[in-house]
């Protein structure tokens, strides 16, 4: 059927994401899985037996807006015994439905026509273009491909009257790098005595490696005060598909957000945050999934020795990074369309992760895949 309407595009310079693109192109050479950050593995069994049992008991209509009650408790419990500042459970912490529905409900709530956010790139690739759709420039600034660290003084710099939210995320998709003490330092000093809002991106905060610490911004009081914290329960618990996420925010931060996400999707899936609240009883849920990541991004790193890949450490998440300029002079898109066709591993190229899609002679690995899965991944990866 064809629009009688010619529609006036809000991104007219945005088509269909690259996991889409990657995943179709996969399928059709049967190509093996590195690229997609969502587990090939179960969950918990007793996971999914939890939310059954909470749809036998009625649990099928919708939850309250900002959340099912216990669970919004059991999250501001475990941000006090995690990260030592309490959220109150009634005004400042919210159940989303996703991560994603977090990170566009607090921009769109909290950022206006002609603010400007800043960003870093290779970034996650919804910032920009939710930042955009509310009429403000995300202004990116670039993280060191040499060591993936952030030049606080180009921050700086970037930082004026306009300058509304910074965006931040750690453990760092698609990269693998960890904040630590001095980014926390430098952010706090850029961000004192302003109205600069930050927007913290969570969602690999158990995966976090070599017995380092995750610097949540409900670490750091200074910080806390002015941060909204995102982050999701399907990667904690291996169930992307379930979409279920929270919000941690002061009050005030809270009420606006709050008035966006109940237009959005009002709330979240009933029965998941029923489990999720049995689940959260058990600290071991999420605090040995470090050690479980951990294990295999070492089996990827090793397995991968005998190849011609250079790889970048990384310190959390489900990602690493891998170079390849030192034996192909292919830009990133070329040189994974040809890892797909000619060697059937499907793996994602760094340049998508930016604004201005220039080569960068990296590809990202998934290692959020059972242990045969990265063997034989490997096993091809060393191949080219």
């Amino acid at each position: 059927m064809q629009s009688v309407c010619a529609p006036r595009s809000k991104l007219p310079d945005v088509g269909t994401t690259i996991f889409t693109v990657i995943g179709q192109l996969s399928a059709e050479h049967n190509a093996l899985n590195l690229s997609q950050g969502a587990p090939n593995f179960a969950c918990d069994p007793a996971l999914v037996e939890s939310v059954a049992r909470a749809m036998r008991a009625g649990h099928n209509q919708y939850a309250p807006m900002s959340g099912v009650a216990a669970l919004r408790h059991a999250l501001s419990a475990k941000a006090l015994a995690l990260y030592g500042t309490l959220y109150d459970a009634n005004d400042e912490v919210t159940v989303m439905a996703s991560a994603s529905e977090g990170l566009y409900s607090a921009i769109s709530a909290l950022v206006h026509p002609g603010d400007e956010v800043i960003y870093f790139e290779p970034s996650f690739d919804s910032y920009a273009p939710i930042v955009r759709l509310q009429g403000a420039t995300p202004i990116p600034i670039a993280l060191s491909l040499e060591d993936l660290s952030i030049d606080w003084d180009e921050v700086a710099a970037a930082i004026n009257s306009r300058t509304r939210m910074i965006i931040v995320n750690s453990p760092h998709n698609p990269t693998g790098a960890i904040f630590d003490e001095e980014d926390i330092a430098r952010l706090t000093a850029l961000t004192r005595n302003s109205d600069i809002i930050i927007l913290s991106d969570e969602v690999y905060e158990h995966v976090v490696f070599d017995g380092r610490r995750h610097e949540s911004m409900a670490c750091h009081q200074a910080l806390a005060e002015r941060s909204v914290i995102v982050s999701s329960f399907g990667k904690t618990y291996h169930v992307t598909g379930w979409r279920v996420g929270y919000c941690l925010a002061p009050a005030a931060l809270t009420t606006e957000i709050r008035k966006v996400h109940q237009f959005m999707m009002f709330s979240a899936d009933t029965p998941m945050q029923v489990a999720f609240t049995e689940a959260l009883a058990d600290p071991q849920s999420y605090l040995g999934l470090a050690d479980f990541y951990q294990q295999k991004r070492d089996i990827l790193a090793n397995a991968l020795q005998g190849s011609r890949f250079e790889l970048l450490p990384s310190g959390g998440s489900f990602f690493m990074l891998a170079r390849f300029r030192g034996f192909s002079d292919e830009t990133d898109d070329q040189f994974v369309l040809r890892l797909i066709r000619d060697h059937q591993i499907a793996t994602i190229p760094l340049s998508a992760f930016y604004s201005h899609g220039a080569p960068t002679g990296l590809i990202r690995l998934s290692f959020a895949k059972d242990n045969d899965t990265l063997l034989e991944g490997a096993r091809r990866l060393c191949q080219v």
